[in-house]
């Protein structure tokens, strides 16, 4: 498998929770560096720029609301396979669906409220990363 980097967010319920620390060891014990990351307050307008490919979906202005309801912890993981490790680590984004000893599993409280984001393909996480992280130059591999 190739070096990737993918964008993954803890967001507002697991930072409510003060589990950030244990979400990101799970990351880094399965081999994911974080190359940036930080804490931050989505405004209204960066969570609607960020969420734009829902726009049109009727959960739309439910999940911007929640991504702007407390701080999330936004950062850029490296490693093999960042994006499907990345996915597999988080499960399932129905809790009630995932599998035991997954992110959303132990920490998500529900569908909406599901713990943490993580990018979906190689384009996306490009993306997704210069959304955050626009000093990072994602092709320096």
């Amino acid at each position: 498998m190739a070096i990737e980097r993918t964008l993954s967010i803890i967001k507002p319920d697991a930072v409510a929770k003060n589990v950030i620390g244990q979400i990101v060891t799970r990351f880094e014990s399965a081999g994911l560096k974080v190359v940036a990351a930080r804490l931050t307050q989505l405004s209204r307008a960066d969570a609607e720029r960020f969420y734009a490919v829902h726009s049109a979906r009727p959960f739309f202005k439910d999940l911007v609301e929640f991504m702007i309801s407390g701080p999330v912890f936004v950062q850029a993981l490296e490693g093999e396979g960042a994006i499907l490790k990345n996915r597999d680590l988080m499960g399932a984004t129905d809790p009630k669906k995932a599998d035991k000893g997954t992110i959303r599993a132990d920490f998500a409280d529900s569908i909406d409220a599901n713990a943490v984001h993580g990018s979906d393909a190689p384009e996306t996480a490009a993306v997704e990363i210069a959304f955050f992280f626009p000093e990072i130059n994602v092709y320096s591999r």
